[in-house]
């Protein structure tokens, strides 16, 4: 009987660790914008629905840093080329939808707003656009984009708030739908968190 008992305590203490493993490695997970509303967070919300494990971990959404010269590869912008969460790369919703999108005006100034769950030292935020004509049918690649951000926020390595929004001047000559990648580059690590949020110019 002792030795059952003690079997039992060690599987159990394993299953504990295994578990503040897991939700350390969840607690350390990040960020995401909900203005625009960003893929990740209208799956959170249940605006979209089926979106596997993302609409758990909308802040989770993390990969290389370097975008564009490097970074998310080509047609896994969106999950920052995080397989789990790849619903996010599709033109369509998981449910075969268009995503929802926000109006925006360009020539307009607009303000940005990230949630964070953990504050990082932070490069800065690059916020950049798909083109006009840009192909709306395939996963979002770096041809569909204007490499150049429209908006940087340098952030010298402070670490933000818990809500943090910044304003800036959007684009001119663009209209219908698009996309607004916005890129969150950590300073003291090689990762960068990503966030695409549809919208109708």
């Amino acid at each position: 009987m002792r030795t059952k008992t003690k079997l039992y305590a060690a599987v159990l203490g394993l299953a504990t660790t295994g578990a503040l493993a897991l939700s350390s490695g969840g607690a350390s997970s990040h960020g995401y914008t909900d203005l625009p509303i960003s893929r990740q967070k209208l799956c959170q919300n249940g605006t979209v629905t089926n979106c596997g494990d993302i609409q758990w971990e909308p802040q989770s959404v993390e990969g290389p840093k370097g975008f564009p010269g490097s970074g998310a590869a080509d047609g896994r912008i969106c999950s920052a080329n995080n397989t789990r969460f790849a619903q996010l790369d599709s033109p369509r919703t998981p449910s075969g939808g268009a995503w929802p999108t926000t109006r925006v005006t360009g020539g307009q100034n607009y303000t940005f707003r990230w949630q964070f769950t953990a504050m990082h030292a932070t490069t800065d935020f690059k916020y950049y656009v798909t083109r006009q004509g840009w192909n709306q049918n395939h996963n979002l690649a770096r041809s569909d984009l204007n490499l150049t951000p429209f908006l940087t926020v340098p952030y010298g390595g402070q670490r933000p708030p818990s809500t943090l929004s910044h304003s800036g001047r959007l684009p001119t000559g663009l209209s219908g739908h698009h996309v607004i990648l916005a890129v969150w580059t950590i300073a003291d690590t090689g990762n960068a968190f990503y966030a695409c949020s549809d919208v109708t110019f």
